[in-house]
């Protein structure tokens, strides 16, 4: 018997779960460094950044704005890095909470850092998922 081959509409899955692609932009101004990550959500479909701004290794400020497609489209210097699930972006949001609290008072360049690998997808081996 033929399996029917599936189609997952272009979409990337992992482990059967679908992938959203993670997006990052950094740049530095003025001694403080602005980092970026933004997933794109389908259901309803928005951008989400994460923005964080860095001064001598500390989080000054930490806000999330969330943006249609098309003016996140517009915007410069983004670039894909990874595609993640939503659970993974969920442990990211929660660690980042975490994180907020506390790294405003020393530096956390390292947690930062250990933060967004969480958002990449380690390569699914046979038998792994």
């Amino acid at each position: 018997e033929d399996v029917p081959s599936q189609t997952f509409d272009n979409k990337d899955y992992f482990c059967g779960k679908e992938t959203f692609p993670v997006y990052e932009s950094i740049f530095t101004e003025e001694g403080e460094t602005i980092r970026k990550i933004a997933i794109e959500i389908e259901k309803p479909p928005q951008i989400e950044i994460h923005v964080w701004t860095i001064r001598k290794g500390i989080l000054r400020h930490f806000y999330v704005e969330k943006l249609s497609k098309r003016e996140f489209e517009e915007l410069p210097y983004f670039k894909l890095i990874t595609r993640t699930t939503l659970g993974q972006w969920k442990i990211f949001s929660e660690g980042e909470a975490q994180i907020t609290q506390m790294c405003e008072s020393r530096v956390c360049r390292t947690e930062l850092e250990d933060l967004v690998k969480v958002l990449y997808l380690e390569k699914s081996e046979k038998g792994h998922c």
